[in-house]
């Protein structure tokens, strides 16, 4: 089942929920062996497709290129899908959903014409369409409900470096991760590189089939670099050469106005951003004035908390602090010291869409096997 998505738009767009959604249709569907392609267009060039394409030289919000006639098989390409993302920010914003809410809704629109169906053929077809996209957003709908995992293998790359040798790999480790099911990989190349190094990113980037996460601090040499390797997505974090881990997160209310940059320029080459943040209130409203897409909740004094009083308090500040991120428009992720016992507590809270979890399942697979160790993960967010 291979997704492809090209991105020819300015500004943020998280690729990612749209790559999943359409796995999720593909798979459901019949078609996990199939190819599709999805291509973010603006206002000007969705105008030129349709003049080429279509005889109509405005634009519009999707349209569909279907490579295969009824009845659909399996290990076949099924076609492309092209949406406008300016003609889908003006239609999210009249009917008073965020972005990605709209974005979905025309994928589900242009996979059902892939399908076969064709509301312009009259009212009987156009009744019949509809019933295909209800049922499809239905799907999107229950799928969604659980979050996804993503593996940061940095400390394999530590025990690597321990004695600057070749063992162990983390691109070996990611290989694992992915064949394990887990929907992404996350590595931190720091400043120093105490464990990921350049090659490994720049082969990461090659080889991760789900979504790369590259987490960093945002310097003019590692925007450079994030910008020339292009990950999924990049997540902004405070970074101090004598801390063992991150300790907290980006104090972005001090140091808005260079998040803010940063956001843009990585933005500006098509990469979306989510900012590292403690659970704060005023952090998370300042860094929704950044711009950024997603913000990931530092989770360490959860993680960290000695009693059971203070455990709830915590819980219940991440709990706060991710309904306002959702309100305010970003998606949420969450991360730092979740490990096997701590992490089922999160996994009701729907507003978090993505857990990063490193150290604890790279810990575990010293004992059981990378895979068994992400399964067990997987388990625990996904109930499978």
């Amino acid at each position: 089942m291979a997704v492809y998505l090209t991105t020819r738009c300015r500004g943020g767009v998280y690729a990612p929920i749209l790559i999943r959604a359409a796995q999720i249709l593909l798979n459901k569907k019949g078609l996990k062996n199939s190819e599709l392609s999805l291509l973010l267009v603006e206002d000007e060039e969705m105008t030129e497709i349709n003049a080429k394409w279509l005889s109509r030289p405005y634009t519009t919000n999707v349209i569909s290129f279907p490579q295969q006639s009824p009845p659909i098989k399996d290990n076949e390409p099924l076609g492309d899908i092209v949406i406008c993302i300016d003609t889908a920010r003006r239609e999210a914003h009249q009917a008073g959903q965020n972005l990605y809410q709209r974005l979905e809704a025309l994928l589900v629109h242009g996979f059902a014409h892939l399908l076969g169906e064709d509301h312009e053929l009259g009212e009987k077809e156009a009744l019949r369409m509809k019933a295909v996209e209800d049922e499809l957003l239905d799907i999107l709908r229950k799928e969604k409900v659980m979050a996804d995992l993503c593996v940061n293998v940095d400390h394999v790359a530590t025990i690597r470096q321990a004695r600057l040798g070749k063992e162990p790999d983390p691109i070996y480790a990611a290989v694992l991760v992915e064949l394990a099911g887990a929907d992404g990989v996350v590595v931190h190349l720091r400043e120093d590189r105490r464990h990921i190094q350049d090659r490994d990113l720049r082969l990461l980037r090659e080889i991760v089939k789900t979504r790369l996460t590259m987490e960093m601090a945002a310097t003019q040499e590692m925007l450079k670099i994030a910008c020339d390797v292009k990950p999924d997505i990049v997540t902004l974090v405070p970074e101090r050469r004598q801390e063992l881990t991150t300790e907290g997160g980006l104090d972005v209310v001090k140091f808005e106005k260079e998040i803010a940059d940063a956001v843009k320029r990585l933005n500006d080459s098509g990469i979306p951003v989510s900012i590292f943040i403690d659970p704060d209130s005023s952090q998370i409203e300042a860094a929704a004035r950044t711009k950024a897409q997603c913000i990931e909740i530092h989770t360490g004094r959860y993680a960290e908390a000695q009693t059971e009083e203070e455990e709830d308090k915590e819980f219940d500040l991440i709990v706060e602090c991710a309904k306002l991120a959702r309100d305010l428009g970003l998606r949420v992720h969450a991360g730092h010291g979740l490990d096997y016992r701590n992490t089922p507590r999160l996994v009701p809270v729907a507003e978090i869409e993505e857990f990063s979890i490193g150290h604890s399942i790279v810990s575990r697979a010293i004992f059981v096997g990378m895979e068994q160790a992400v399964k067990e993960m997987l388990k625990i967010i996904k109930g499978c």
